[in-house]
């Protein structure tokens, strides 16, 4: 039976397939001719400075699309990044898990800032007080 590194060492040497190869030799400045030849309009390439999250990112992105009108190519008065775009956040639900996050925080270094004060679970008021449903009724089957 074949390890774990014997089976990688064997992928290595395997040959890329034809698409792979066509992407890996293209100039990171434009598509392969046969991309190109199947679409139609504009094609951009972006991300974030630095490559931190490129999902975010896009995020960002499709957010000032949303506030351009479409007929100008001008700066929206959207803000490019917030504070949510380098930081994680954490959100325990009770006391006990709040202290949990805070000793991790002590244990691994880390510049993270408590940003709510609040540490107990709310469910919204209306939640299992009013049905959607009005006198359903028993579920009847057929025989």
């Amino acid at each position: 039976m074949k390890t774990f590194l014997e089976y990688l060492a064997e992928a290595e040497k395997v040959d890329r397939n034809a698409e792979e190869q066509s992407e890996s030799e293209g100039s990171e400045t434009k598509i392969h001719p046969d991309h190109d030849a199947v679409h139609t309009g504009d094609v951009y390439r972006a991300r974030d400075v630095g490559g931190y999250d490129r999902v975010y990112h896009m995020n960002r992105i499709m957010m000032a699309m949303a506030k351009a009108d479409g007929k100008s190519t001008k700066a929206t008065d959207s803000p490019a990044e917030t504070w949510f775009e380098k930081n994680n956040t954490m959100h325990p639900y009770t006391k006990e898990e709040s202290n949990m996050v805070k000793s991790a925080m002590k244990t691994v270094p880390t510049d993270g800032k408590m940003v709510s004060h609040d540490n107990k679970s709310r469910e919204p008021n209306d939640v299992h007080r009013v049905s959607p449903h009005r006198n359903p009724g028993p579920i009847k089957r057929k025989k």
